[in-house]
């Protein structure tokens, strides 16, 4: 199975607006909402590539139990820890006339010490029966900036491939501890290197302890640096919709291809179709399934020259 670590899940909410005007009232045309936190993406997306996925992370208060509610018909197993806190809720306002989305993210509820030791005893549990493990998304209130760096060192004495999918001094903390995998967006990685330059910024984030470095660069698709050289990975055309999950859904391409042992070229071409394919979707953060099978055979991965 495939493990996803959410420490900061959320239960997503979505209202579509005709037109979204600042400082007025407005009459809300659909309401959405589903699980949600970047690993919870991750496993809904796993699941349906038919890989055995299971959630981690923490839930608790009311609004953790409509997230769970939610998650269960879902298919990925919940394994996501009980707190007395309660699970942070994001709004995402469509604006139907300006194509725009405005998104608004709770803080998190605070967890406590003996929340985390619950955390740690139970990700210990399932690190034994993972084949890899993704860390992603950001920390709540009372957890320590260096979490991710004990849960890579935790997951590679376990001998279980690590993805990191952070942001900020998470990530720079994260990154030191040496996971297999690092994917940060263009503004992560500027974040992180200082450099807005793809390849300089890419191969820098990989100096400082990644095996391999997948950039996601939004339409450009994807740059990987990896011990073996640099690779690219871009889909026919830009497409058009709302990118939100588009990220979510690269890692779940780049896991279930590393557990299916495909070769690298192959991990990254699923990445950027399922990445495509979820800015292509009618509903955000899912993927369009027509879509990804039509754009797999046309990713063009290219390695990038002189590299090595």
């Amino acid at each position: 199975m495939i493990l996803t670590v959410t420490l900061n899940a959320a239960l997503d909410l979505t209202y579509t607006v005709p037109a979204l005007t600042p400082h007025a009232s407005h009459r809300v045309r659909e309401v959405r909402e589903r699980p949600g936190g970047k690993g919870l993406n991750v496993a809904r997306v796993l699941s349906s590539l038919g890989h055995e996925s299971v959630v981690t992370g923490f839930a608790g208060g009311p609004v953790g139990t409509v997230l769970r509610a939610l998650l269960a018909p879902l298919a990925p197993h919940d394994a996501l820890v009980p707190i007395a806190g309660t699970t942070r809720r994001t709004l995402a306002v469509v604006d139907e006339a300006g194509g725009g989305t405005t998104q608004l993210n709770e803080p998190g509820p605070t967890v406590t010490p003996d929340e985390w030791a619950a955390f740690l005893a139970a990700y210990d549990s399932l690190l034994r029966d993972a084949e890899a493990v993704a860390l992603c998304g950001s920390l709540p209130p009372g957890i320590h900036v260096g979490a991710y760096t004990e849960l890579v060192r935790r997951a590679r004495g376990a001998g279980v491939p690590v993805l990191l999918d952070t942001s900020g001094e998470p990530l720079r903390r994260g990154i030191a501890a040496r996971p297999d995998l690092v994917k940060p967006n263009a503004d992560e990685l500027a974040e992180l290197t200082g450099s807005r330059e793809p390849l300089r910024a890419t191969l820098d984030a990989r100096r400082r302890g990644a095996q391999t470095v997948i950039a996601s660069l939004g339409p450009d698709g994807i740059l990987a640096a990896t011990p073996d050289g640099i690779w690219q990975a871009a889909p026919p055309q830009p497409v058009k919709g709302n990118p939100t999950g588009a990220g979510d859904s690269a890692v779940a391409g780049l896991l279930s291809g590393l557990v299916e042992g495909l070769p690298l070229q192959d991990r990254l071409a699923r990445a950027v179709a399922l990445s495509a394919a979820t800015v292509m979707a009618p509903a955000a953060g899912e993927f369009d399934a027509a879509a990804y099978e039509e754009l797999l055979p046309r990713i063009a991965v290219t390695e990038h020259p002189g590299t090595r």
